[in-house]
């Protein structure tokens, strides 16, 4: 009986390549044993049936960038440790055609986690790249949402939402506010800290009902449904 093998050796053997491009060739999932898709290099094969699909090319695997729609009233807080995110709930509209790889779950970050009790768009991203715009070029992305309020706006309320409040003993830089009908607002902002939204609000009189990201940057949300999420298309740019 033959002793199990790894993946990657039994391939570099069968087709024949290098040991290093039999693993891009399994971690590109290009590779089936007994008609199953494995994309772990190290996994251990006897003699099973190993096939190379036809289209399989030695491209590494990209690095890939995920907006997710966090539902209302999630359950616990979005982190990377625990990304909401699998296989399960990519949207069916995601027309990027990039195909889900298992490397494509694994050592993400989220960029500018969400208002507190908010809902809407949250970005994954395994790109330094993505990551260095959204976080450490965060005054130059202009953030937008959509505000559910109560209660009565005073007179100048919607000047001072624009520009001349402050929070956390620093004053505001200037946002872009309007209705977008009697109980909605959109506030377009760059920089926006966590509780910074609502605490506007309370400021000229209003009270929050809900808080919803749409937009970061050039990236909407557009019509991704709640709890799925897409892939940012490879020439998408915040």
């Amino acid at each position: 009986m033959t002793e199990p093998v790894r993946l990657a050796k039994r391939l570099a053997e069968i087709v024949p390549c290098s040991r290093r491009e039999a693993e891009l060739y399994v971690e590109g999932g290009w590779v089936t044993v007994d008609g199953q898709v494995v994309q772990e290099p190290q996994f251990r094969v006897g003699q099973q049936k190993i096939v190379l699909s036809p289209d399989a090319t030695l491209a590494p695997v990209e690095l890939v960038t995920m907006l997710y729609h966090q539902p209302p009233q999630a359950t616990s807080e979005i982190t990377a440790d625990k990304p909401p995110i699998n296989i399960d709930n990519h949207a069916a509209g995601d027309f990027t055609g990039i195909r889900p790889l298992k490397r494509h779950f694994s050592r993400l970050s989220v960029a500018l986690p969400i208002e507190p009790n908010a809902s809407g768009l949250v970005v994954f991203t395994q790109d330094w790249r993505v990551l260095r715009k959204l976080v450490d070029d965060a005054a130059t992305v202009e953030q937008e949402y959509i505000v559910e309020v109560a209660g009565e706006l005073g007179p100048h309320g919607l000047k001072q939402l624009n520009h001349g409040l402050s929070f956390k003993g620093r004053s505001l830089p200037l946002a872009k506010v309007s209705w977008q009908n009697e109980a909605r607002l959109r506030f377009a902002v760059k920089a926006v800290q966590a509780g910074q939204i609502a605490h506007m609000c309370t400021s000229v009189g209003l009270t929050v009902q809900s808080i919803k990201r749409i937009r970061f940057g050039k990236i909407s949300m557009a019509k991704l449904p709640p709890e799925q999420w897409r892939y940012l298309p490879a020439d998408g740019r915040f």
